[in-house]
């Protein structure tokens, strides 16, 4: 065992995964891949990261029930969400269930290390006189309707009175990855 510290990567796209473990590898961490909360559990079995970064939008449940096991495991475990589907209301309740942190793709290794830097609020962030436009409203209420239907495209196309393919062009077009 050694002594560096451990991080947790949950994340279900393999190169993605491969290349922040090497990436973390090469600067002195310990780099341990799960791919959804089946996985996370055996992790957790025997061992509990110093560090986590968990992507919210996994293939088969939500990156936020991985936040919440990994809170519930160890409080002390500073983890950050990261994510190509970024919205308001998936952001507060990632930080509601215990991330440090919620970082939109792209993001490498250096954003990702200052995050777990970053354990404790900043309340002299300035605050933008800029109004939220039409189009950022729009895509909130995607996502935040994503999230609610576990992110079914199909489903959440029908709760939003629009075409599933109109919808999955819009997801294309805004997806940050």
């Amino acid at each position: 065992m050694s002594g560096n510290p451990l991080l947790l990567i949950i994340e279900d796209d393999a190169a993605f995964a491969r290349t922040l473990q090497r990436s973390f590898q090469r600067r002195d961490y310990e780099v341990v891949v799960a791919e959804g909360p089946a996985e996370l559990a055996d992790v957790l079995a025997s061992r509990t990261p110093d560090y986590a970064v968990v992507d919210l939008k996994l293939a088969s449940s939500s990156g936020l029930a991985c936040v919440e096991t990994l809170r519930a495991h160890d409080p002390d475990t500073v983890i950050v969400v990261l994510t190509g589907y970024a919205s308001i209301s998936t952001a507060v309740q990632a930080i509601k269930l215990g991330a440090t942190s919620y970082l939109a793709k792209p993001a490498n290794t250096d954003d990702i290390e200052r995050a777990f830097g970053m354990t404790v609020g900043d309340a002299d962030v300035p605050i933008s006189n800029r109004q939220t436009s039409i189009k950022t409203i729009e895509w909130e209420r995607i996502n935040e309707t994503l999230e609610a239907t576990g992110f079914n495209v199909s489903e959440t196309a029908r709760r939003l009175g629009m075409h599933r393919r109109t919808l999955a062009r819009k997801l294309e077009k805004r997806r940050v990855v």
